[in-house]
């Protein structure tokens, strides 16, 4: 299991592995093959289904054409068998092919393919929740401490940076006002959630704010603005805007925001590496549905919570995300996703209460479900899995036709 910082990864929205995968593919593959006059790029499966909404295209055109000319090929109905974001990068010379590359974008902005050895940079023992959970009990420690023991302390440096971004790109948010780019008249909303929370109840103030939040991160990240991968752009509003309701509601110092921010990294590595963050891989549970897990995890420490408590929120916020499509209209990461943020982040709330109110006790535990997730996805239709032909992208195309 790898590092925090290949599950938080600070950089450009709308989508981790539709624009951050393909830029960084096309940054290594102009490293490895310079010399080239000519770039071909074949895009397959859902990378070319909704490559042009979620600005595959310019995340590679920015690297490749100001090198040589670059040819962009789309092949959304092809497949291929290591994972549905699949890219072909090929060098050419004098009309010859001198490198080709196959390299998978397989969400969080992480890529991989057949060659790719895992050890090289696995530094976590421990992978599944039942081992760790077992260590913690037998060492007293808590999930943030297992974290810290193979991350060094030096992991804090780099959360406090995800947390400064995340705060950030929230307080952005709540700035922006217009109209969202992409064609489907998406108006801005966080600011109007935010200024309208004020003449409610508490309860309902409270809740007012956390959609705010979330919706200001998501609504930077359909901008294309800098944002954190939490897991993945798509879900990025959830995870940050538990913890900055409850750093201003509840006065949390920031110690405890990046401690229970290295929980939240821990639940969301165990399911990305025991299933998948991908939404072209599993469908949308396994971006919002993980990143609900997250804050309901996170939310449970900052609370008291007991390793069983949080593990037990953690696994409401996922099982109850069971199934769920990935099927934005147009490709955009706006319709449904931005809502989905926001009302996945006060989810993960009530799982946190729902837990903390438990003795942690409960029949399904969070690696099963994981396991559950991964067979629920694999199971899904491809229509369904961030390819625009199914749901509610399918209707989004009748109504435009």
């Amino acid at each position: 299991m790898k590092s925090l910082r290949s599950l938080f990864r600070i950089g450009l929205g709308p989508s981790s592995s539709h624009t951050m995968g393909p830029n960084r593919a096309a940054k290594e593959f102009a490293k490895r093959c310079p010399d080239a006059d000519t770039y071909r790029v074949t895009l397959y499966g859902s990378l070319a289904a909704t490559g042009e909404g979620h600005m595959t295209d310019k995340a590679i055109q920015e690297v490749l054409e100001p090198i040589a000319p670059l040819e962009l090929i789309w092949k959304p109905e092809t497949f291929l068998p290591f994972h549905p974001n699949g890219m072909k990068f090929q060098g050419l010379k004098d009309g010859n092919i001198i490198d080709e590359w196959i390299i998978y974008s397989i969400g969080g902005g992480e890529l991989a393919n057949e060659d790719t050895c895992k050890d090289d940079a696995d530094i976590y023992p421990l992978t599944t929740l039942h081992d760790i959970m077992q260590w913690c009990d037998e060492t007293g420690y808590s999930y943030w401490e297992y974290v810290e023991k193979y991350e060094g302390p030096e992991i804090w440096d780099y959360l406090k940076e995800v947390w400064d971004v995340m705060q950030t790109t929230i307080r952005r948010g709540l700035e922006h006002e217009g109209v969202l780019p992409g064609g489907l008249g998406v108006q801005r909303k966080a600011c109007t959630y935010l200024l309208k929370a004020a003449s409610y109840s508490p309860s309902v103030k409270s809740k007012a704010k956390v959609y705010a939040y979330a919706l200001a991160t998501s609504e930077e990240n359909a901008s294309g603005t800098t944002v954190v991968t939490a897991p993945t752009c798509g879900s990025c509003g959830i995870l940050p805007a538990v913890l900055y309701h409850l750093s201003q509601e509840h006065i949390s110092s920031e110690p405890r925001i990046l401690r229970a921010l290295a929980t939240a990294g821990l639940f969301g590595n165990i399911a990305k590496e025991n299933a998948s963050i991908s939404g072209a891989d599993v469908g949308c549970q396994g971006e919002v549905g993980v990143a609900c897990a997250m804050a309901a995890a996170a939310a449970c420490q900052l609370f008291g919570g007991t390793i069983t408590q949080i593990e037990y929120a953690a696994e409401m916020g996922l099982e109850h995300h069971l199934g769920l499509t990935c099927d934005p209209m147009c490709g955009l990461v706006q319709v449904p996703c931005i809502e989905r943020n926001a009302i996945a982040a006060a989810r993960a709330l009530d799982a946190c209460t729902y837990a903390s109110l438990s003795d942690g006790k409960h029949k399904i535990d969070y690696d099963r479900i994981v396991e559950v997730m991964k067979e629920t996805g694999h199971d899904i239709p491809s229509l369904y899995k961030e390819t625009s032909t199914g749901g509610i992208a399918k209707i989004a195309h009748r109504r435009k036709h």
